[in-house]
């Protein structure tokens, strides 16, 4: 080997063992901040035997990262879920709470029973129907629960599509980074951890898949197929309802003109916070909903007056009417009903009211009287209101539960189902975060800087530095040599 060679060989040693240090030094630097990757300095041996580094490339697991975009994604819709459920959980309160709708019923069936058995007591009379007046705004305050959970819902929906946008925008900045360094032949690997964290975050609003393409380029789609980013961001849009009610339905979110939530949509996405709001504020509400006007409804069907005279006319509301002011019985499911209800002013003191009738019938005038003679000892009319709450009588479909049961078994029903709704999803919650834990851990064991690693490395790093210097010394002697032979 010729001095000139052996030189070349150890500078270039020298200057490869440089870089690596140099790359070895950034990753300790990063080592705190979870999205950054371990950089990796690629050498080559060239020509004369000498080393250097051809480029700068990162530790990457493609099927791990998928695998946890997908669980972020999974975990975040199931957390919205649970969120929204935390909130409905409130109008039942925990197992001993004698608050809920159903606990207020079983309070009302009792005072009636102990009505029936002693109706010369005007306490009782009035016990039952201030059960009833409970009950009533036990639903009120319910369905007033349930549509302020929804209201939150559409809320976090609109500040989640808000966020994607900014996102997108800062995504788009990063690849265009990532694309124009890889033509130039530019280390981009810092750009594509930054776009690689946005991704994450993006996830976490909304399922996602990812498309690579020639020069790192990235496309972007969501789990149902929509495109979010092709070389520029797409424009994801939501209107925000200013109100929302019972008889309402929120608005669908879009992406590049296209339905991804809401009944109609075309695309509809499967995971993602927005799809765990949109299931909160448009399936679980409603179905909770429905299941407390149809308890509502229940409510006055149950206790409705009928004609005692035989002139045929049509029942009216008793001691529960559909809302103040009304006497109409509703036949069938009424959106909205458990927010209205209310007692009958007919028995309600505060109302000039009286409780007797609660006993005696006529809230809907004399045609409607059960006891004419004004009778203290009589009890067939408590009776047969009890007799009615206990009555199977058909529910709506859409409440999710059995269409034909009393108006008891009813609520209960409604109360078993929320709490099951929660235990699942609590329980989905739980699995996921684990999932995610494991394929965050195990991304990290893959792509993650370990700084012992670093440190051993960078020793040997240093050895073969300082063996390069060293032969770089031995070939300066030989030449000075050299040049003192020739002189």
């Amino acid at each position: 080997m010729s001095l000139s060679v052996a030189l070349n060989t150890a500078q270039s040693s020298l200057f490869a063992a440089a870089s690596k240090l140099s790359v070895s030094s950034r990753n300790i630097g990063a080592a705190n901040d979870p999205s950054a990757t371990r950089k990796i300095a690629l050498t080559a041996t060239t020509a004369d035997g000498g080393t250097r580094v051809v480029s700068i490339t990162r530790a990457s697991n493609n099927a791990l990262y998928v695998r946890m975009l997908q669980a972020n994604s999974d975990s975040a819709a199931s957390s919205a879920m649970n969120d929204g459920l935390a909130g409905l959980q409130t109008t039942i309160g925990d197992p001993q709470s004698q608050t809920s709708p159903a606990a207020r019923l079983a309070t009302l069936s009792n005072a009636l029973t102990a009505a029936a058995n002693t109706p010369d007591d005007p306490a009782l009379g009035q016990a039952a129907v201030t059960a009833a007046q409970d009950l009533a705004q036990s639903l009120n305050d319910a369905s007033a629960i349930v549509q302020k959970t929804r209201a939150e819902a559409d809320g976090k929906i609109a500040a989640s599509v808000t966020h994607v946008n900014d996102l997108l925008q800062q995504f788009a900045t990063e690849n265009d980074a990532v694309v124009n360094g890889s033509i130039r032949g530019a280390d981009v690997t810092d750009a594509m951890d930054r776009r690689d964290a946005i991704l994450t975050q993006i996830s976490q609003e909304m399922g996602v898949s990812t498309v690579s393409r020639a020069g790192n380029d990235i496309v972007i789609y969501t789990d149902s197929g929509a495109t979010l980013f092709d070389r520029s961001p797409r424009t994801v849009t939501f209107q925000a309802s200013p109100a929302l009610d019972a008889a309402t339905t929120g608005k669908a979110v879009f992406v590049d003109g296209v339905a991804v939530t809401g009944a109609d949509a075309t695309m509809p996405i499967r995971s993602g916070a927005i799809a765990g709001l949109t299931k909160v504020r448009d399936q679980i509400a409603v179905t909770y909903q429905t299941q407390l006007d149809e308890v509502a409804r229940g409510l006055v069907s149950a206790f409705a007056e009928s004609d005692q005279t035989g002139g045929g006319a049509p029942d009216a509301a008793g001691l529960f009417t559909a809302s103040r002011g009304s006497n109409a019985v509703p036949p069938v499911f009424v959106a909205g009903l458990a927010g209205t209800i209310a007692i009958n002013a007919a028995v309600d003191p505060s109302r000039g009211g009286a409780p007797s009738r609660l006993r005696d019938g006529g809230m809907n005038g004399a045609a409607y009287i059960y006891n004419p003679t004004g009778a203290a000892s009589y009890a067939g009319h408590l009776d047969g209101l009890t007799a009615a709450l206990n009555a199977t009588q058909p529910f709506a479909a859409g409440a999710a539960l059995p269409g034909n049961a009393s108006v008891s078994q009813f609520a209960t029903a409604s109360v078993s189902w929320l709490e099951q709704q929660r235990q699942s999803t609590t329980g989905n919650l739980d699995s996921q975060k684990a999932v995610l834990s494991q394929a965050t851990g195990a991304l990290s064991s893959a792509t993650g800087i370990n700084l012992d690693q670093e440190y051993a490395n960078q020793l040997d790093l240093e050895r073969s530095y300082q063996a390069s210097a060293k032969l770089m010394g031995v070939v300066n002697q030989l030449y000075d040599a050299l040049l003192a032979v020739i002189r």
